[in-house]
């Protein structure tokens, strides 16, 4: 089963109303952090630690801001026993290039799941998987307006699933493109909970259920008679 995260740093965002399939968890990166009106700092990624847990949501993926490895050894050593102090599944987002390298063999090291983020081709996807990372994420939105193929790189990320890191697809702008990725088998999505509250009602649905209830109220006028 596809998994959701949701995709903003705004607590308040997080609340979702009937009608909105189970969440796993949270998904943030520095942009989103200051969005949200936040300092992209450690201070701020404890307290989403806990924001998460007091949620109820199992998981929470974070992304470093910086690229040398003797800083992210030094927030793994503060995030990781907060996140397990809270019972919350931790993921560090790191992106998906060569100069990036020297942190992701660091924070692997420190047996930490990692999330290689802006993955766009099958090249990196092949390195991702050497890297024995746990998620790729490609940004299938920017892809598509980019001219790529991205269903063959949906599909390519979802054959190394099995013995490699699993796909978690971001940016995705319709739920015509979530369900195409839920029938690719993508382990994950990435989705804003704004998308998420307008697609938990359709106008075709509505359509159906005011047509049921005229002919209700028509039978019943009948059966009057």
């Amino acid at each position: 089963m596809t998994k959701i995260f949701l995709d903003s740093a705004r607590v308040e965002s997080w609340a979702l109303p009937a009608g909105c399939p189970p969440v796993q968890g949270v998904t943030t990166n520095p942009s989103l952090v200051f969005q949200a009106g936040l300092p992209v700092t450690l201070a701020t990624y404890v307290g989403l630690i806990s924001a998460v847990a007091d949620h109820g949501f199992a998981e929470l993926m974070v992304q470093l801001p910086y690229c040398q490895p003797e800083q992210a050894r030094e927030w793994l050593k503060v995030l990781q026993p907060a996140a397990q102090a809270r019972g919350i599944q931790l993921t560090i987002k790191l992106p998906c290039a060569p100069d990036w390298e020297a942190c992701i063999d660091a924070v692997r090291a420190e047996q930490q799941d990692v999330l290689l983020t802006g993955l766009s081709n099958a090249v990196q996807l092949l390195w991702a998987k050497h890297k024995g990372v746990q998620y790729v994420a490609p940004y299938v939105g920017r892809l598509a307006n980019d001219g790529r193929n991205v269903w063959a790189l949906m599909e390519a990320c979802v054959a190394v699933q099995a013995k490699g890191p699993q796909l978690l697809a971001a940016s995705i702008k319709t739920p015509e493109v979530l369900g195409q990725l839920v029938a690719v088998g993508a382990a994950a999505v990435t989705l804003p909970p704004a998308s998420l509250v307008a697609w938990s009602t359709d106008a075709l649905t509505q359509s159906a259920i005011k047509q049921f209830d005229l002919d209700i109220q028509s039978s019943i006028k009948i059966g009057q008679h």
